[in-house]
């Protein structure tokens, strides 16, 4: 379905009072967030309505041209094999002062459901992605989208949906929870499951394709010792071909863990590079890691910590090992993040909290040491997915509530 949405924008700076001022002058001074606050602008993108999807749990993929991709948990057209709808893929194309919304596909139940993932582009131009549950076997699938491949004429035109793999639990996995795909440079396809594989604690796969066809192998299943255990996050890759993911829980301490996957040749080895301890570093990383330049992992916990609210690291490599360093610690007014950090061209960590007053959060470096120093955010949106940042340093995300209808946001954010 194509809709051309008149864009409504809120300035935080004319809606603030006399008396809210007061109180986050107050703020200021332990947080030191009221310059970004005052001079965001908020420009809502798109409202869900449940037929066009619902609860967007993901963030979102922007293509070169400036368009947006992005998959909604429920809603959609397949509401006979799912109670709330079995979830949409759709685009946002920008178009003069507003946004087109087309929905891509609508999921049915069989050929997937529930997506809790972001799509990407692989490297033949096609969208690929996961949805949690549904699939022949019932517990998810891997899939590719592409366009129709005649023009059509009709007011909905869905693209075509691939099923690459469907997971069957014991010797593969399941339920592919929220971790974005990554390929390698010979288009092989990587990615996790939080249930299922030999210990039922998750699993890392590979599909590889050969004649038309694609083989799912598992790479590492977990819960074997403390090598961590239900993996919400997807990989990282480094141009050597290593993958890098955390798992929520597990590890040394049973607070979670990053590790790292490596290729010897013949075979993948799994190695925990580090376990949190909750007390002083946070635990539950909900949200994978991402890689700088120079080598370096950044992520975030979801709870725990001096504030018990979770917070940002950092894994720097170096004789042979990874030393951890805590950036920043949430306050625990908020909840940790669920989602994976993006790195800024300014050399920024952007985030998202899923708190009622909080979309994004702001982490700067100066002088050897972050501070926050933005956080934006309206009422009720609730975001759980990534943040995205273009070339003009807007910051797009989407909210899982908020909109007339509760059903989600896709919002585009001007610090």
């Amino acid at each position: 379905m194509t809709q051309l949405i008149a864009v409504p924008t809120f300035d935080v700076s004319v809606r603030v009072r006399p008396a809210a001022l007061i109180l986050l002058a107050t703020l200021a001074a332990i947080l030191g967030f009221i310059p970004a606050a005052l001079a965001q602008t908020f420009t809502v993108l798109h409202s869900f309505t449940g037929p066009d999807g619902a609860t967007p749990l993901a963030g979102l993929t922007m293509d070169r041209a400036g368009n947006l991709y992005g998959t909604a948990y429920t809603g959609g057209q397949g509401f006979g094999n799912c109670n709330l709808g079995c979830g949409t893929v759709f685009k946002l194309t920008h178009a003069g002062t507003g946004w087109v919304f087309t929905t891509l596909y609508s999921f049915s139940g069989p050929d997937g459901a529930n997506p809790r993932s972001r799509v990407v582009f692989g490297p033949d131009g096609a969208l690929y992605g996961t949805a949690t549950q549904g699939g022949p076997l019932g517990r998810g699938v891997v899939f590719q989208l592409r366009p129709p491949a005649t023009i059509c004429h009709a007011v909905q035109c869905p693209w075509t949906e691939t099923i690459l793999h469907a997971f069957a639990r014991t010797n593969d996995g399941s339920y592919p929870t929220s971790g974005d795909l990554v390929f390698d440079r010979a288009g092989n396809i990587y990615g996790t499951t939080d249930d299922g594989g030999q210990f039922f604690s998750g699993t890392v796969y590979q599909l590889v394709r050969s004649n038309g066809s694609w083989t799912e192998t598992v790479l590492h299943n977990f819960g074997a010792g403390s090598d961590g255990r239900l993996p919400q996050s997807g990989l990282t890759i480094d141009g050597q071909g290593n993958l890098f993911g955390t798992t929520e829980a597990g590890g040394s301490t049973q607070g979670g863990t990053v590790y790292e996957l490596t290729n010897n040749g013949s075979g993948w080895t799994e190695t925990v590079i580090h376990s949190f301890d909750n007390n002083t570093e946070g635990s539950l990383p909900i949200g994978g890691v991402i890689l700088d330049a120079a080598g370096n992992l950044y992520g975030a916990t979801n709870t725990g910590g001096a504030n018990f609210g979770g917070g940002v690291y950092e894994l720097t490599p170096g004789n042979g090992g990874w030393t951890a360093n805590v950036l920043y610690m949430f306050s625990n007014v908020y909840v940790g993040s669920f989602a994976s950090l993006t790195l800024g061209a300014n050399g920024s960590l952007y985030g998202t909290l899923n708190v009622a007053d909080v979309d994004v959060f702001q982490l700067t470096q100066s002088g050897g040491q972050w501070t926050q120093t933005g956080v934006f955010g309206r009422n009720n949106d609730s975001p759980s997915g990534n943040v995205i940042v273009d070339a003009q340093g807007n910051l797009y995300t989407t909210g899982a509530a908020g909109g007339p209808n509760q059903d989600g946001v896709v919002l585009k954010i001007t610090p």
